[in-house]
């Protein structure tokens, strides 16, 4: 079985020091990134009344957040690479704040889709992508817990804007809250400038002798060569930087991964969604459906840094993509098991296991396609992933609510992301299994061609005695 891949970056990664204050701004970062969207629902039912729109309607403006941030990946990514991760984290933070407080102003419906949808939306992509790319510069051997403390900024801030946006609602009504909002959304600033670029220390390159019957004309010839092999791969280097790394396609871990995330996609995020409505369908009061997303969210936030802890071990990390593909696949056998709940102490038991396998998943997610591609090629990954991924995460829970209006029962929803989720950790395992197999086999080959050349790099060395006796012996 081959280690998990190797960071191919130039230099060594610190794994410590200053990187554990980068990991508190990507805590802080990627926590709002993923925690904002959902928390404004609190002010959804006063903004329906006041505009005087649909249920529908108003649920668009999470949506459109949601999907801006995805689809904007590609553009955080030219930017990082371009300008590196600071600056646009803090550009995030500041578009964000705009942009609510430009929707505390807000006269119409359309106006929150523009201010709250796309400026927050464009300016939380800046916040995200941004923040899982700086971590990988700076930790490798200690990288998934890093990425498992980052992700767990998600469901903190979650678990602590959901009662502050209802005192905040309760005291300033939706006007207030969301320039309080855009004051505190400020901290993304803050967190943007923890984000330092890392001090590389480059690894000396070592020295290669030419062979003694390598003649001057050839040594100039191979010098030309290399001199234009080297122009052009700066090219290509340099293009690469700016735009999207496009031949990612043909990397086969990549198409693994995103494969099987845009099928995942469709089943992951609407049992979080209609957990609560499913609990009030079942004849529980409204105060105690909603307390079971605050202990989705506390079991949530423990595990995800667990997992960091145990992604990291000597018996995990080499094998991290089978943890990746159990965590999906427990994920589903926990909705298909989800209708056999009774009662509201089944489902609480429910949560509990549902957001120890989430927090599972959400902590590897990245973590996976970092150990996959490796650190370098990590920015121009993400933003390719997500732009993909945005129309599952926009599609996916108004599909699992057409079941719902088709078959007037949430079990039929949560089934079919069980079948999704449970499909997709098989997939994974499977393919995974392969892949590791593949690697394998073109390391061997990679050692066997070393071989090769360094026993006839030997032989140019030899007289022809000498050169006679070698082959003898061989």
């Amino acid at each position: 079985m081959p280690p998990a891949a190797e960071t191919k970056l130039g230099y060594t990664p610190p794994d410590g020091g200053w990187g554990w204050a980068v990991v508190l701004g990507a805590f802080i970062s990627i926590g709002f990134s993923y925690a904002f969207p959902k928390s404004l629902t609190v002010y959804f039912k006063e903004i329906q009344a006041y505009f005087s729109v649909s249920y529908s309607e108003i649920a668009w403006v999470s949506s459109v957040m949601l999907a801006t941030m995805y689809a904007a990946g590609p553009v955080s990514s030219i930017l990082v690479n371009r300008y590196g991760s600071r600056p646009v984290v803090m550009v995030g933070g500041l578009m964000v704040s705009s942009g609510m407080v430009l929707a505390s102003f807000g006269t119409s419906i359309i106006h929150l889709y523009l201010c709250v949808g796309v400026i927050g939306g464009l300016g939380l992509a800046f916040n995200l992508q941004p923040s899982l790319a700086i971590v990988g510069t700076y930790f490798h051997v200690k990288r998934p817990l890093a990425n498992g403390l980052a992700m767990t900024g998600s469901p903190v801030v979650l678990f602590t804007l959901a009662p502050l946006n209802q005192f905040l609602f309760d005291c300033f009504g939706w006007r207030g809250s969301f320039l309080i909002l855009g004051a505190i959304v400020l901290n993304c600033c803050v967190a943007g400038a923890l984000m330092r670029p890392v001090k590389k220390s480059v690894k000396p390159q070592p020295k290669t002798e030419t062979p003694p019957a390598a003649s001057e004309e050839d040594g100039a010839r191979s010098s030309d060569f290399q001199i234009e092999e080297n122009q052009t791969e700066s090219r290509c280097q340099g293009c690469a930087h700016r735009f999207i790394d496009f031949s990612l396609f043909k990397h086969r871990g990549f198409l693994i991964y995103l494969i099987g995330n845009v099928v995942m996609f469709f089943g992951l995020f609407a049992p979080v969604v209609f957990l609560a409505p499913y609990a009030r369908h079942q004849g529980i009061d409204e105060y105690s459906s909603a307390f079971l997303l605050s202990i989705f969210a506390l079991v949530d936030m423990f595990v995800r840094p667990l997992t960091g802890l145990l992604g990291n071990t000597k018996w995990i990390r080499p094998r991290i993509q089978y943890f990746f593909s159990f965590a999906v696949f427990f994920n589903g056998v926990c909705h298909l098991l989800c209708p056999l709940a009774q009662g509201y102490v089944g489902l609480v038991l429910y949560t509990v296991v549902f957001g120890m396998a989430f927090g599972m998943l959400c902590a590897l997610l990245f973590e996976v396609l970092m150990d996959l591609i490796g650190a370098q090629h990590f920015s121009s990954a993400v933003g390719l992933v997500t732009i993909i991924e945005c129309g599952p995460v926009l599609l996916g829970p108004p599909i699992s609510g057409a079941l719902v209006d088709a078959f007037g029962d949430y079990k039929y929803m949560f089934y079919a992301c069980g079948v999704i989720l449970s499909a997709c950790g098989i997939f994974f395992f499977v393919m995974h299994f392969y892949n590791y197999k593949k690697l394998d086999e073109e390391r061997k080959q990679s050692l066997a061609a070393e071989r090769r050349t360094s026993e006839e790099a030997v032989k140019l060395k030899m007289s022809p005695d000498d050169k006679a006796a070698y082959e003898a012996e061989g």
